[in-house]
């Protein structure tokens, strides 16, 4: 779900949750609870559960928290990633190579997600993976909304290729100094 792609509150329904993933509204109730406990949501009484949506500071700060993560884990991947793995990086990826992203960017914004969490991935550590893994709600919907405004897409496109490039290098100070740069560029958008 795009909860920045839209103006509006994002409203949650437990009932046709339940539906749509096939279970019954208990274990919807709980997954919101927690939910409510971790601050993605709330729930107002006689109104429902709604998406809280974090302000321009409050994104920028989880865009700066998201990137010292994810530079640090490229940095681990050049030394704990299999060339196996990093192969299959530039494999796994060929909207980076072919075509206009302009064209299909629903399917590029879901391949720059997975991009992204492939290299923290591929920094096998699972503090940052955990750590990752809050953010990511939120920054998956800003890096959504982001890659279409402007050329931005375009621009991804071309540091996510030098990205790969410095890992298929080993380069450690490249890879993280790229990955740190790639989201510094995405805060300094969001914030102007």
């Amino acid at each position: 779900m795009d909860i920045y792609g839209r103006p509006d509150e994002v409203r949650l329904d437990e009932r046709k949750l339940s539906q749509d993933l096939g279970v019954s509204r208990t274990p919807v109730r709980e997954a919101l609870t927690v939910l409510e406990q971790e601050g993605f949501v709330r729930s107002e009484a006689r109104r429902g559960v709604f998406v809280i949506k974090k302000n321009k500071s409050e994104i920028v700060g989880m865009i700066h928290a998201w990137t010292a993560l994810e530079s640090m884990a490229a940095r681990l991947a050049c030394t704990r990633a299999t060339d196996a793995q990093l192969r299959a990086l530039r494999e796994s990826f060929p909207e980076f190579y072919e075509g206009q992203p302009s064209e299909h960017i629903d399917e590029y914004s879901d391949a720059n997600i997975r991009f992204h969490q492939r290299i923290i991935a591929l920094g096998h550590c699972e503090p940052i993976a955990e750590l990752t893994s809050n953010l990511l709600i939120h920054v998956r919907g800003i890096r959504s909304t982001a890659l279409r405004q402007g050329d931005r897409a375009q621009h991804s496109i071309r540091e996510h290729v030098a990205i790969i490039a410095a890992l298929e290098a080993r380069n450690a100070d490249t890879a993280e100094r790229l990955v740190r740069e790639h989201g510094l560029g995405l805060a300094q958008h969001v914030d102007t």
